[in-house]
């Protein structure tokens, strides 16, 4: 009789143990990598669209310049 219920008592903590706290810890850690990997996802989406508009707002390279080459005689008229 005392086997029976000794039995009993570890079969209930057992199901306790199991129940109250391994399972919701499992699905608390799943839920928990999921929203992680959700946000990474999300961040490298967020920093390739942030790529894309800084490669379509480039700049345009500046213009040759236009100072004079060596050599090159430049007109001038004397201002009194």
């Amino acid at each position: 009789m005392l086997r029976l219920l000794f039995y009993i008592l570890i079969g209930w903590i057992l199901y306790k143990l199991i129940f109250d706290f391994i399972i919701p810890v499992y699905r608390g850690t799943k839920q928990v990598r999921r929203q992680v990997r959700d946000m990474q996802q999300h961040m490298q989406e967020q920093f390739r669209q942030q790529q894309q508009q800084q490669q379509q707002q480039a700049p345009p390279p500046p213009p040759p310049s236009s100072t004079p080459k060596q050599g090159e005689y430049i007109d001038f008229e004397e201002v009194k």
